[in-house]
């Protein structure tokens, strides 16, 4: 690139935004409201020595833009962006500091901390209201025209529906750097999760959907490296558009090696969906760096404190809100999403902090100008939404308050769920959570698997250490074990982290297998955490956000020595595939329908009859049954499509229960198919128990029970033990 650009600039398009190759050049087109002009760097490839400077020649909506000949895949670019440097105002334009392009697909080089990076003078008087003057090129990641075309062959999304999808939650980076199996090179990065291997065993699990930890390129914070840690979870983004280098084994082919890793997954059957942050940026408050946003267009991309709009609104607890009241702020996040759909082919999203992506001036809003972008937009309202449906900001807990189309994760059956199994909350709390949290999602329409449920995500105890331990252990993230949620719900089993106690492993080793059990049998979306199919651990850290170690990284190994919990979890999601009662795409009724003279739902005490009303209120009410009649399953005519009646028991108390099987048929049997006491169950062999026989529950165990019967009113008279229920939905 030894020759000017220059001669060879034309005016180009204000669209689309970003670097966009057509074959025979580049347009660049950059949003700024307020800039009163916009230098287009260019790079040698390493993106070390800056080239060239070109001034964008049009302004056309407020965008800036110009269009190089002969200029391709592959070139260094970044900003250089003039205009009002007036903090107290909202601007903090400095052309002394290369910016990153926000529509940026790909990057070279890596940021590194340097007081340049910085638009303000650190330690000067007036700190960030002063102006500085270096240049922050040498420390900034470049960008760098990508090139897109792909051939996607064959490959084509599976489309699982909502009533079938079974979430697997991991880390790219995390999930294979120990892996036997991954080559090591490809370790940690797009290429080695989409090794055959690795996909193999995950579709093994019976799960259909993997969700992956944030990728978009992100910024590891200095605080963080100064203590030899790193942002491990990426909770950080300054590019929406492009994959972090981190996972990627060539960082020029980001593209390509992403859209590798998708087209093995959907050729796998297995749907790829994204954790995505978009409530804020990496150049945190007034006090942060100059990256991006705040040097093209602070005061349109933040949102601002209305009287001194020097500060930044803060509700997301990392300095900075991105401003979705804006529509080009909206427009670039929308376009974000499109192009991860449309040109990256993912099948989803999960919203970080998704409270602030609904929340306006006024406070939350259903109807908020992003959920309305979403739900008419032809791409975005066709895939997966998952908001996390909280933030630390006013107004933000609102779980079932997301409009029609959208997911929830579901931090109520989560809790709910690990309290019952420690004995701390009886059948009329947890039974709910059983059946879709119908009390919260059952309006506008929506549906059980509206309702995400998990009882561990990456935010948290991993299961195994749910059980293991009953406070935080968070010393080595150097903060005082004073960071990470200090009330987890959890129950050692009686000692504090791992034990040579036989009695106490093997209690906890049944408390995995309950919770997973009721996890996969649970109306609603379950969500499972890598690595807790075998138990992984991470020595008690609930916040293992900074370590990039053996800490966080999935132990391989642990996978042969726990191999009868992975075949329990593969029995499981087998049985909700195999059960279609199991994942209904309507709420259950516990009414007889008067034209089939059936009831979905029937809540059992453990003397085989209804719940009185007065058990629904016993804070002492730990065991119950919960029987599933399938022969009403969902079609728009409700016509008999499946004839098995499931009776689930759960027995969160501590000692064995004389359980008493349901109904008074003679010709009617159920068969034993899940004792989470029991967890290598004969495969072909049956155990059969008929109706009215007494079945000795173990003390914090749960049980599924299929009827089996020779006539349909053998199956009536079984499903039917008495009295109608009490318990409202």
């Amino acid at each position: 690139m030894s020759r000017s650009f220059a001669s060879q600039l034309r005016e180009g398009l204000p669209y689309p935004r970003g670097a966009f190759w057509d074959g025979q050049g580049t347009n660049f087109a950059l949003f700024s409201a307020n800039a009163t002009k916009v230098e287009l760097c260019l790079f040698d490839a390493d993106g070390q020595k800056e080239l060239e400077r070109i001034e964008l020649p049009e302004y056309t909506d407020e965008v800036w833009h110009g269009y190089l000949v002969d200029v391709g895949p592959g070139t260094v670019y970044g900003y250089r962006v003039h205009g009002p440097y007036e903090p107290e105002a909202g601007h903090r334009f400095n052309p002394n500091k290369l910016l990153i392009d926000p529509y940026a697909r790909e990057f070279v080089g890596e940021l590194r901390w340097d007081h340049a990076l910085f638009g303000y003078t650190i330690g000067a008087e007036g700190d960030d209201l002063t102006f500085d003057e270096r240049d922050s090129a040498p420390f900034i990641p470049k960008c760098v025209v990508a090139d897109s075309t792909f051939d996607w062959k064959q490959s084509v999304s599976p489309l699982v529906p909502w009533d079938r999808t079974i979430i697997y939650e991991t880390h790219v980076r995390g999930y294979t750097k120990q892996h036997p199996l991954v080559p090591e090179e490809l370790r940690g990065t797009f290429a080695g999760l989409g090794t055959p291997d690795v996909i193999k065993y995950i579709k093994s699990l019976g799960v259909t959907t993997v969700e992956l930890l944030p990728i978009h390129a992100f910024v590891n914070d200095s605080l963080l490296l100064d203590k030899g840690l790193t942002n491990y979870w990426g909770y950080n983004s300054i590019g929406f558009f492009a994959p972090d280098p981190r996972y990627l084994i060539d960082p020029r082919r980001g593209v390509q090696e992403f859209k590798e890793m998708v087209a093995r997954f959907h050729d796998a059957g297995l749907e790829v969906i994204l954790d995505v942050v978009y409530n804020h940026t990496a150049e945190g408050n007034e006090r942060g760096p100059t990256l991006c946003f705040k040097g093209v267009d602070n005061a349109s991309y933040y949102r601002l404190m209305p009287e001194q709009k020097r500060y930044y609104i803060n509700d997301t607890g990392t300095g900075n809100t991105l401003n979705l009241s804006h529509p080009r702020v909206i427009q670039m996040v929308t376009d974000s999403l499109r192009f991860w759909v449309n040109e990256m082919h993912v099948d989803g999203f999960r919203f970080d902090l998704g409270t602030i992506l609904a929340r306006e001036p006024n406070g939350f809003d259903n109807q908020s100008g992003f959920l309305k972008a979403c739900s008419q937009d032809p791409v975005l309202s066709r895939v997966k939404l998952i908001a996390e449906p909280w933030d630390c900001g006013p107004g933000g807990y609102q779980v079932g308050e997301f409009p029609p189309g959208w997911a929830e994760w579901n931090d109520q059956y989560r809790d709910t769920v690990r309290d019952f199994w420690r004995g701390e909350a009886s059948a009329g709390k947890v039974s709910p959570r059983l059946y879709g949290s119908a009390d919260i999602f059952n309006k506008f329409g929506r549906r059980p698997y509206a309702s995400i449920n998990f009882i561990t995500a990456h935010d948290g105890f991993t299961l195994n250490d749910l059980v293991s331990y009953n406070e935080r252990h968070n010393e080595s993230n150097k903060e005082d074990n004073k960071d990470g949620h200090e009330h987890n719900r959890s129950w050692n089993c009686g000692a504090e982290g791992p034990t040579d106690d036989e009695g106490i492993n093997t209690l906890r080793a049944r408390q995995m297998r309950n919770f997973l059990a009721t996890l996969l049998l649970s109306q609603g979306t379950p969500m499972l955490l890598a690595g807790d199919e075998f138990g992984r651990t991470q020595n008690g850290n609930n916040n293992a956000y900074c370590q990039d170690n053996d800490i966080s990284w999935v132990d391989w190994s642990l996978a042969e020595k726990n191999e009868t919990l992975v075949r329990f979890v593969q029995q499981m999601t087998a049985l909700r595939t195999k059960f279609p009662i199991l994942r209904r795409n309507r709420f259950l009724s516990a009414e007889e329908d008067p034209r089939l003279g059936l009831k979905e739902i029937t809540w059992i005490n453990a003397s085989g009859k209804e719940m009185e009303d007065e058990q629904w209120t016993d804070d002492r009410m730990l065991c119950f049954g919960m029987l599933l009649d399938g022969r009403a399953q969902a079609t728009g005519l409700r016509q008999r499509a499946h004839d098995a009646a499931l009776l689930i028991v759960l027995n969160a108390f501590h000692d064995l229960v004389e359980f008493t099987l349901p109904g008074d048929s003679p010709d009617a049997r159920w068969t034993l198919l899940i004792d989470t006491n029991l967890p290598d169950l004969p495969t072909g062999r049956k155990a059969i128990f008929t109706t009215g026989e007494a079945y000795g529950v173990t003390g914090r165990s749960l049980l599924v029970f299929s009827l089996e019967a020779h006539s349909e009113n053998a199956i009536d008279r079984a499903v039917k033990p008495g009295k109608k229920s009490a318990q409202k939905e």
